[in-house]
């Protein structure tokens, strides 16, 4: 309430729930970032004319961007920052691996360091349960990015994490991809048929992240 929140990749499934969340407790502005016009666009438009958020600021643009980000926390001068701006899909990221380490590595470092650097006051780092001991790429990155997140706290911004695993009906979930497996008449591609899936709804995602972001005290990985 009253807070000035800047959520990076809001226009992805988890980011624009978020939005969603945070406007219903009143901040004082809400800053959109991402790297997708289209999005972009699609959830500030969402958030003036649904949510009827008069203080919604729109910027395009690459959290590796060092300069960009630099002028967005100077201008905005956000007190809290939610990051889900990432790369998560797990084969795209085995065959562009630089790409994994550009957007998730040192992406999320430059938006850290640039909280740091403008004092604010909470940073909630979005991961994933692919962290947990990797065995590919985008969960080795997302790891180092924690790792990172770590390594900056005690400079004055309260850093947290959350893994989370499957989310039902996120951009690239298996879920979308099954049905329309279905709807073609098959075959389903199942991982394994003794295969166990466990899903939460990404309201139920986005509810963690905001919940991280109160209780943290700095340094921790909520699961």
């Amino acid at each position: 309430d009253g807070k000035t929140i800047l959520i990076t990749g809001c226009g992805g499934s988890i980011g624009s729930e978020l939005c969603r969340q945070v406007v219903k407790y009143q901040p004082h502005n809400l800053i959109l970032m991402d790297s997708s016009e289209a999005n972009l666009f699609q959830i500030q438009m969402e958030m003036q004319n649904e949510n009827y958020c008069r203080h919604c600021e729109a910027v395009l643009g690459r959290v590796q961007d060092e300069a960009l980000m630099n002028s967005v926390f100077e201008k905005y001068k956000p007190e809290v920052v939610f990051h889900a701006a990432a790369y998560k899909h797990v084969p795209m990221m085995e065959k562009n691996p630089w790409q994994a380490v550009f957007n998730n590595v040192v992406g999320s470092r430059v938006v850290m360091e640039m909280a740091v650097k403008h004092h604010v006051e909470r940073f909630v780092l979005v991961s994933t349960d692919k962290a947990v001991r990797p065995t590919n790429v985008m969960g080795a990155s997302k790891r180092v990015t924690e790792l990172i997140m770590q390594c900056q706290q005690g400079n004055g911004t309260k850093f947290m994490a959350v893994r989370f695993g499957n989310v039902v009906g996120s951009s690239g979930s298996v879920i979308p991809f099954f049905r329309r497996q279905i709807e073609q008449g098959g075959p389903v591609t199942v991982t394994h048929p003794e295969v166990n899936r466990f899903f939460m709804t990404i309201p139920e995602a986005s509810q963690m992240i905001l919940q991280a972001g109160t209780m943290g005290e700095g340094g921790e990985i909520f699961i």
